[in-house]
């Protein structure tokens, strides 16, 4: 982005000024498209306050800043991927879920997998779907919780938090995630997505990001849908339902792939839709659910 400064004037330092307004360093009366004295305060004050050094104009790392900041819980959907979401918005929700029971680690406004696994908790505990994404329902469902957590400390969090998705794990198998229609392969991808938002060193991969060929030393694990794989002994197929004791069941299958060459395996869902959820969203719980398990599986 072209770096915005005194004189300048349009859309651009129009929004730079509406932002500043959100994290009450202008009034509203001030906003008029126009970078003057109040304007270049207001910006000297923002980047002193976040640590980017004295100045009073707009470069890109001043805007993303900003942008950031001006972020409020709400305003856009949140949930884990890679890059990370950041911003203020993000740091209110683990604060507020923090204060009512749900750490999330430290607090640093980055949406990461502590940062997921408290939101899944937190959907579960409220009866909600539980499948990391923080929407409208979810929204709703903290801020109609706003007497319990506004104003309040968060709990600490225990270190021995029981988080199935255990960098380690991601580290050390290698895993070749993949489907064969578009369904399967858009779960194999949130799967490898996820993975990698939680341990940027992951070597549990879809298909589809792979750069090169797997070799032998690789899982192939299939996802599958119902009547896709024949079960005719010659390579492990584990249901996914019922999921609780989804990871138990995984655990033998992978033994048992691991002794063939190629080593593989298939985890056949029991369709498109997971409850009244659109293919979207149960993509997603898939993709949560099957990831958890087969960690689970392989730290046993």
């Amino acid at each position: 982005m072209e770096t915005i400064r005194r004189g300048d004037s349009g859309v651009a330092v129009e929004d730079v000024q509406q932002r500043l307004v959100s994290v009450g360093l202008m009034q509203i009366g001030a906003v008029d498209g126009v970078f003057g004295d109040v304007t270049a305060s207001a910006v000297r004050a923002f980047r002193e306050q976040s640590g980017l050094g004295d100045g009073d104009e707009v470069d890109e790392k001043t805007w993303s800043a900003l942008v950031d900041a001006s972020y409020n819980m709400g305003d856009r959907t949140l949930y884990l991927r890679m890059p990370y979401f950041h911003g203020h918005d993000v740091l209110e929700l683990q604060h507020a879920l923090g204060a009512l029971g749900f750490p999330c680690g430290r607090e640093d406004g980055i949406f990461g997998a502590y940062t997921e696994d408290a939101v899944r908790k937190f959907q579960r505990n409220l009866g909600l779907p539980s499948d990391g994404i923080v929407g409208a329902y979810t929204f709703a469902a903290i801020r109609n919780l706003h007497h319990s957590w506004e104003g309040k400390r968060p709990i600490p969090m225990q270190l021995n938090l029981g988080f199935a998705r255990a960098a380690d794990v991601l580290e050390s198998n290698a895993l070749c995630l993949f489907g064969t229609d578009d369904f399967t392969r858009h779960v194999a991808s949130r799967m490898s997505n996820l993975a990698l938002a939680t341990n940027p060193a992951s070597k549990i991969l879809s298909a589809d990001s792979l750069l090169v060929k797997p070799d032998e030393s690789m899982l192939l694990v299939r996802i599958a849908l119902p009547g896709e794989v024949e079960a005719d002994g010659s390579m492990p197929r584990v249901l996914f339902e019922p999921d609780d004791s989804l990871a138990l069941r995984i655990a033998p299958a992978v033994k048992v792939a691991s002794r063939n060459r190629p080593a593989r395996l298939a985890i056949e869902l029991p369709g498109k839709t997971w409850e009244d959820a659109g293919e979207d969203r149960s993509s997603q719980h898939y993709a949560i659910t099957l990831l958890d398990a087969l960690c689970a599986a392989l730290s046993q």
